[in-house]
């Protein structure tokens, strides 16, 4: 029963948090899966964007920021890197023709 509680407040959390657009820590936790001591890490080494409250007390996120800093390194699909490896093969073999 205590399980089914905490997956209901997860998902309220959830929905509450699709209608935010300035996150907090904990926010940014369930948002991307992190623990608060892996964003914690982030924050202090500068590898996520975040902003600080005028006493620089409190951390706070931009959810778009946030979010395309979770999707900046996409990695391809085989069928992508395929494509690419027969564009290449392509272009040199012409450049090679043209000799």
């Amino acid at each position: 029963m205590d399980e089914v509680l905490q997956q209901l407040q997860e998902l309220k959390q959830l929905a509450v948090l699709g209608a935010k657009n300035v996150l907090n820590m904990d926010d940014v936790c369930l948002l991307a899966g992190f623990s608060k001591s892996h964003l914690y890490k982030l924050v202090w080494s500068k590898k996520i964007p975040y902003y600080k409250s005028e006493g620089g007390k409190m951390t706070y996120f931009n959810k778009q920021e946030v979010e395309n800093w979770l999707l900046a390194y996409r990695v391809p699909t085989e069928a992508e890197l395929e494509q690419k490896a027969i564009a290449h093969c392509v272009t040199n073999d012409r450049k090679g023709a043209r000799r």
